[in-house]
């Protein structure tokens, strides 16, 4: 990779994981906007609850080299059932915020997408080692 890349790697996943770490203190707070799109969905608490540990994960992964690539897998997963839960049943915009999750959901999918085709040659290694 040249300096460039190297740099647009690194702001990918530390951006990815900001956004993940910012919204935790939402989740675990039980703030009412949060609280409101977890029991439209049908998962509060325990959905509010466990996508948080699970966001603080992939955070934690996404910032340490080696497992970089497995924090986006879980990332994505994790934005693609939100924007999908966006889509279908909030809507782009909740209470007000102008879309605003809904954007940092697709900056997510799209940091997390990055860091996999970077990844892509030692997930490719791993998956064959494993299915050999």
């Amino acid at each position: 990779m040249n300096k460039f890349q190297v740099i647009f790697y690194w702001v990918a996943r530390g951006l990815a994981a900001l956004i993940l770490l910012q919204t935790l203190y939402f989740k675990f707070s039980a703030s009412p906007e949060s609280v409101y799109i977890f029991t439209t969905v049908g998962m509060e608490p325990w959905g509010r609850i466990g996508v948080g540990v699970l966001e603080l994960a992939a955070s934690v992964l996404m910032l340490i080299s080696v497992t970089a690539w497995l924090g986006a897998i879980l990332a994505l997963g994790l934005m693609a059932g939100a924007l999908i839960m966006h889509l279908t049943i909030l809507g782009i915009e909740v209470q007000g915020d102008h879309g605003q999750l809904f954007i940092y959901g697709l900056t997510v999918v799209f940091c997390s997408g990055y860091i996999l085709w970077v990844n892509r040659a030692k997930i490719e290694s791993l998956l064959k080692k494993i299915f050999q």
